[in-house]
C-alpha cells in the first residue's frame, strides 16, 4: 500500500503544477467592450468610452488611439476635478481599464467632421504587447448614460 501513496502523490502534484502554468497565463487576452461617442456638441472635440478587459495572466498597456475621425486622439484620466493627458495606461491582468464620463476618456481632437447620433466611428486602439484591436464607436445622443454607469 505504502508504494502506491508515492506515485499518487506524485501525480497529484505534476497535475497541480501543470494547471498553474496555462497559455492564458502568459499574456493578455483583450476585448473591447460598451463603446460609444456622445455626439460632439461643438465641431472640433468630442469624447469616447469603453471598457477594455483583460482575461489573460499578463498585464499589458494602452499606449495610443488613433482614428479616422479626427486629427489627434488623446487619452486622459481626471484627478480630482482636472483633467491630465496620459501616455498610457495599464490593462491590469485579470482586470480591466474603464473609460467613462468623470474619469478615464478619449479626447478627439480638430474632428474632420461632426459625428451624428446613429454613426459610428472606428478607432484603432494600440498596446504595448497585444495585436491592435479596431472597435466601431457607436455615436449616442450627447446626453447618453448608460446602464453599466459609464
Amino acid at each position: 500500500m505504502r508504494h502506491l501513496v508515492v506515485p499518487a502523490a506524485l501525480i497529484a502534484g505534476t497535475l497541480a503544477l501543470t494547471g498553474c502554468g496555462g497559455s492564458g497565463d502568459s499574456s493578455a487576452e483583450l476585448s473591447v467592450s460598451a463603446s460609444y461617442m456622445p455626439q460632439p456638441v461643438t465641431g472640433d472635440m468630442a469624447a469616447g468610452y469603453f471598457t477594455i478587459a483583460n482575461k489573460g495572466g499578463a498585464k499589458d498597456e494602452l499606449t495610443s488611439v488613433t482614428s479616422d475621425a479626427a486629427a489627434t486622439v488623446t487619452m486622459h484620466e481626471t484627478v480630482g476635478q482636472s483633467m491630465e493627458e496620459v501616455k498610457s495606461l495599464d490593462v491590469p491582468a485579470h482586470g480591466q481599464l474603464v473609460f467613462k464620463s468623470g474619469g478615464n476618456h478619449l479626447m478627439f481632437e480638430k474632428l474632420k467632421r461632426k459625428p451624428r447620433q446613429g454613426e459610428k466611428v472606428s478607432v484603432e486602439l494600440h498596446f504595448a504587447k497585444s495585436d491592435p484591436i479596431t472597435v466601431e464607436m457607436p455615436v449616442k445622443s450627447a446626453t447618453y448614460n448608460p446602464a453599466t454607469g459609464h
